[in-house]
């Protein structure tokens, strides 16, 4: 990874980008560095995801609620001021929420 200087992040001067789940869509606004990903990310009504994901994550939900499903059937409820971590290929999940969550999602090398 690379140094990174001191910043602040306006998130409203950065673009959205949708991406459309099995049903509703997720919103990301991100911030890259080398070796690092900052992502606010929206979950509408009724999102589901449409794929599995291997990758390593920090997951904190800010607003809402919502459940990670993972491939083995266990599902975790996370709700506002709840965490999760994982560390890349350790665990299959999808994200699913009922009625919209507000999430900042941080990942990067450093989770492999």
């Amino acid at each position: 990874m690379s140094n990174i200087p001191f910043q602040t992040i306006d998130w409203t001067s950065i673009e959205a980008i949708e991406y459309k789940g099995e049903s509703g869509v997720a919103t990301w606004k991100t911030i890259l560095h080398k070796g690092l990903r900052i992502r606010l990310v929206d979950y509408s009504s009724n999102y589901f995801a449409d794929h599995w994901c291997e990758k390593g994550h920090i997951v904190h939900c800010l607003e809402g609620e919502f459940f990670s499903e993972l491939k083995t059937g266990e599902k975790f409820k996370l709700t506002k001021g709840e965490t999760y971590v994982v560390s890349d290929n350790l665990s299959s999940h999808r994200s699913i929420s009922a009625n919209g969550v507000k999430l900042l999602i941080i990942d990067g090398d450093f989770l492999k």
